[in-house]
């Protein structure tokens, strides 16, 4: 038999309960941020990152702080395009963890996407799908060659 303990109860509420969460744009953020402070200076691959999290969902939650730690972030992630090292990648990580930049992450902050716009591909794609469940599947025409 697998497992410790005793069966769990299905019945169980957790008493400390938190909030639900917060639900991010999925399409990103689209509000105003603030530029990267002396971006000119800075490589392609750092202003890259910084227009990544500038547009992110998790973008949506930032308040001033929030943008101000990205800014020191930014010098961090600079000196790690000159010169890659575990220490400062390791730095990085833990950073963008506290802004919400991985899956995980997100769970742990209880942030989820919102629902994407769904697109002309998808629609489409759900009409072949229906059409191949009904009368007018185009498999049904399929013959092997040689028969008549």
């Amino acid at each position: 038999m697998a497992g410790v303990g005793p069966t769990p109860n299905p019945n169980r509420r957790r008493r400390n309960a938190g909030p639900e969460g917060t639900v991010l744009p999925a399409e990103g953020f689209t509000g105003p941020a603030p530029d990267l402070p002396g971006g000119h200076d800075y490589d392609t691959r750092t202003l890259g990152w910084y227009e990544t999290w500038r547009h992110s969902p998790q973008a949506a939650t930032f308040l001033a702080t929030d943008w101000q730690r990205l800014h020191m972030l930014a010098q961090l992630v600079e000196a790690f395009w000159e010169k890659p090292t575990k220490e400062l990648l390791s730095e990085v990580r833990l950073n963008e963890a506290a802004l919400g930049g991985t899956a995980a992450d997100r769970l742990r902050l209880r942030w989820s996407l919102g629902s994407a716009e769904v697109g002309d591909g998808a629609t489409r794609a759900s009409e072949r799908a229906a059409a191949r469940q009904g009368r007018d599947d185009p498999r049904q025409r399929l013959r092997a060659v040689g028969e008549e």
